[in-house]
């Protein structure tokens, strides 16, 4: 199966090298990999040419952006960004942050799921991150969900479902409307990828309503998101984001932001969460 790989990457200079150095490493090489050197004050783009000058399917775009770190529209605008250099001939389109160290039979285990479940649209391992010297599962969300770290998508399904949306929660949305078009989400336990960087750690007081925003544009509705935003809140152990999640959505609603997802859409979309809060109780 062919693989293009899309890594944005803003200053990341203490990592993109690992990530890189990993991918010439794997037992199925990618077909093609596009860094997107977003607006980096460091040595990313020289890091990264050290490598466009060693294998000729690795390839460097530069994009100007702004230093502010908002989840969601600029890694997702950075990604289109090396989309656009990218032709059509791929089955499977990898987004993969700059910050992670894949096992070396990572690609070639997830061309066997693809090609021995036609119905896989998404798939992806774990991310692991260091602690205390060892190497521990970052446990942040439920196991099949697939971190926006490491997406991996069948392209019939990425196209199916619009492709990437730059808004925080893209990384929700995607599995919401693959499982909308019919798709499965694959998790492979045996697949440990080292995470360099924990999730969240860039993030800026500028984003802290953004959660909220995202569960109001996927239309959630507010029961659901009072739920969701408690139990996210509670997983962070920082009570104090269920009322900035809670202030973000009511913010949305009054300034009626644009929703990611149609009417049917989003009606799936909250059956599908009661579901899934019903279950645990059963």
């Amino acid at each position: 199966m062919n693989f293009h790989i899309i890594i944005p990457a803003h200053n990341e200079e203490d990592s993109i090298g690992l990530t890189l150095e990993s991918l010439v490493k794997q037992t199925l090489l990618p077909k093609k990999v596009v860094v997107v050197n977003d607006h980096s004050s460091d040595a990313t783009q020289k890091i990264v040419e050290g490598f466009t000058a060693k294998y000729s399917w690795i390839s460097l775009a530069n994009n100007s952006s702004s230093d502010e770190h908002l989840p969601g529209s600029k890694i997702i605008n950075a990604f289109y960004k090396g989309y656009e250099l990218l032709d059509e001939q791929y089955d499977v389109i990898c987004k993969f942050d700059a910050d992670l160290i894949f096992p070396e039979n990572y690609l070639e285990t997830l061309a066997k799921h693809f090609q021995t479940n036609p119905k896989v649209g998404m798939a992806s391992g774990f991310c692991y991150i260091e602690k205390d010297g060892q190497w521990i599962l970052e446990n942040l969300t439920r196991k099949d969900h697939i971190r926006g770290a490491l997406k991996a998508y069948r392209k019939k399904c990425f196209l199916q479902i619009g492709k990437l949306k730059p808004s925080m929660g893209w990384d929700t949305v995607d599995e919401l409307l693959a499982k909308f078009y019919g798709w499965e989400l694959l998790t492979d336990e045996s697949l440990q990828v080292k995470h360099l960087k924990p999730t969240g750690i860039s993030y800026n007081k500028a984003s802290k309503y953004l959660q909220g925003e995202a569960m109001y544009k996927m239309r959630y509705g507010f029961v659901i998101t009072f739920i969701s935003a408690f139990k996210l809140a509670y997983k962070k152990n920082n009570f104090s984001l269920f009322k900035d999640y809670i202030n973000g959505f009511f913010k949305a609603k009054k300034e009626r932001k644009d929703f990611l997802v149609t009417e049917e859409q989003g009606k799936f979309i909250r059956q599908l969460r009661w579901k899934g809060m019903l279950n645990k109780f059963n």
